[in-house]
């Protein structure tokens, strides 16, 4: 089950379990786990486990609670939904269940929506195959997406602060079995947790009570005030950003102030090698965007010049190839990464091998940020740490417009581990970086971190909650999320409890991250644009019932 656990994970993009259910069953998920009958052989177990992960992958489980729970319903959707969510995430699947989708249906609906509408209609659908298991709408624990402007405005007044518990996005954390055996050594805790929260990830861990019924949320505007600050390469930029109180379930605006300025350099570079060779590799098939290129054996439309040089060669008795289409091909980079590093006072504690979780976390940085930046992408590198909610300080190692060289390396030998960790507002800060200074389309910050996110008023379920939260709004705003704890021992529930479905995973050693980083690269891409299509959704909802509310 620990190898079918891993596939599910891997495929679904996040932690879900692999259950033994009666022989008589058929296989299902409720979103959580996937019941699998205790005695399917090995590979009929893969092939059903990789159907129901990729329903949870591809979202296919939230319109079950709406035309599904008629009998007829399930079933038919299940023979349309399977093939579109099987082919929605194919380079996942291993070669067995690749084999099941049949792409003539895959390639005739969109959305899990269109699915449904298809399913409840009169059109013939073929039955399917029984690998594909059954459908139990009311066993699903994941909520349905909202059908309704009246619905959603209804879901933006609840408190939020839980949000990622309802859309769960999040990367693997674990796993086992011939296949994963190093994943599973890589992933799994070597040390529990003391009273006063494990170390990593930044992860606030203190418990604290939640005053029931605490008030309705405030929307405020999340970006920071353009009076505040000026988003540019200059040193010592102030910017101010509100802060979630769980506990009152709203805002509290312009409540923590970063300043930007530049990392000190130290005299010479001293240990830290910026070389990114190790993880080129499984990189480089990610960030690549769609470029139209010409005289194409196939493609999505004619090319002109090329069927008129067909048309006159042939005429003339001249050889003439049949490449006269245009078509879309993955061939210029489109991403940028935002690298950053937590150098709070807790990552100077001893890691694993004998090392400090500092040197483990600055070396992970260096790697990535070499790795993006030798594979053309747009990189920048920040350290972070805090003093209060008024000094919140980002330090910047590389911005995206600096060059790779010996400066960069001296900045980051120079970084020193101090003070404490307010994770939300470096969070935000690095966000606004993304968006106002990338230049790409597709944007992601990875958060390497190793410490407590404790503050002056900020920790226990407090900084777990505004730790979220502001992840929760970098992937509302396109921005993919990607935390790693390198070099400290942590155990999967604390990260959890922080990163809630951001993409997440705790690695001992920088050098073993070329295992992970690729699956965790595309979950984090993935699941900020499943999190902004559910939020672009909720927007439109509201503005529609606004609108009819104004025409009453």
């Amino acid at each position: 089950m620990e190898r079918l656990r891993l596939l599910a994970s891997a495929i679904a993009g996040r932690s879900v379990e692999v259950v033994a259910a009666d022989p008589s069953e058929q296989a299902w998920t409720d979103g959580v786990a996937i019941h699998v009958p205790s005695d399917a052989g090995h590979r009929d177990a893969v092939r059903m486990v990789s159907v129901q992960a990729a329903l949870v992958a591809a979202g296919s489980l939230t319109p079950l609670l709406g035309g599904a729970r008629r009998p007829r319903v399930a079933p038919r959707y299940l023979a349309v939904e399977g093939h579109r969510a099987l082919g929605a995430c194919e380079d996942l699947l291993p070669a067995a269940a690749r084999s099941l989708i049949d792409h003539r249906v895959a390639s005739a609906v969109r959305s899990a929506d269109e699915s449904m509408a298809l399913a409840c209609s009169r059109s013939a659908i073929a039955p399917a195959p029984w690998e594909f298991g059954a459908l139990h709408p009311r066993r699903v624990l994941e909520p349905a997406a909202p059908t309704s402007a009246s619905q959603t405005l209804v879901e933006l007044e609840e408190d939020d602060a839980d949000e990622d518990a309802r859309w769960s996005w999040s990367s693997p954390v674990g796993g086992g079995g011939p296949l994963g055996k190093l994943l599973a050594r890589l992933l799994s805790p070597t040390r529990s947790r003391v009273d006063s929260g494990p170390l990593g990830a930044d992860r606030p861990t203190h418990a604290s009570s939640v005053r029931p019924g605490a008030g309705r949320p405030v929307t405020t505007a999340l970006r920071p005030d353009p009076t505040t600050g000026v988003l540019g390469d200059a040193d010592n930029v102030d910017t101010s950003y509100p802060e979630w109180d769980v506990h009152g379930a709203r805002y509290r605006a312009d409540w923590c102030t970063v300043t930007e300025r530049n990392a000190p350099l130290v005299a010479a570079a001293q240990s830290t090698a910026l070389d990114g060779a190790t993880l080129r590799r499984p990189l480089a098939r990610l960030g690549v965007g769609l470029a139209p290129t010409r005289r194409q054996p196939g493609g999505d439309d004619i090319d002109i010049d090329a069927a008129v040089e067909l048309v006159v060669d042939r005429r003339l008795g001249r050889p003439h190839g049949e490449d006269v289409y245009l078509a879309s091909l993955r061939r210029r980079r489109d991403l940028a990464v935002l690298v950053l590093l937590d150098v709070s006072g807790s990552a100077g504690e001893p890691g694993t091998g004998g090392r400090a979780v500092h040197e483990h976390q600055r070396a992970a940085a260096a790697v990535l940020t070499s790795a993006a930046h030798e594979l053309g992408d747009r990189v920048a590198l920040y350290a972070f740490n805090s003093r209060g909610r008024k000094a919140v300080q980002l330090l910047r190692v590389k911005a995206f417009d600096d060059h790779l060289d010996a400066h960069v390396a001296r900045r980051l030998d120079g970084l020193v581990p101090g003070a404490y960790t307010r994770l939300g507002a470096a969070i935000r800060h690095g966000t606004t970086i993304l968006e106002h200074r990338a230049g790409t389309p597709r944007r992601l910050l990875v958060v390497l971190s190793d410490g407590f996110a404790y503050d002056h008023g900020y920790e226990g379920r407090y900084g777990e909650a505004d730790a979220r939260r502001a992840l929760l709004e970098a992937r509302r705003a396109g921005v993919g999320c990607l935390c790693l704890s390198v070099g400290a021992d942590v155990e999967p529930a604390a990260l959890r409890r922080v990163f809630g479905s951001a993409a997440h995973a705790s690695v001992p050693r920088a050098d073993q991250l070329p295992a992970v980083i690729g699956p965790l690269f595309r979950a984090a891409i993935r699941s900020a644009e499943a999190q902004q299509r559910v939020h672009h959704r909720r927007e439109r909802a509201k503005e529609r019932l606004d609108m009819d509310r104004r025409n009453r």
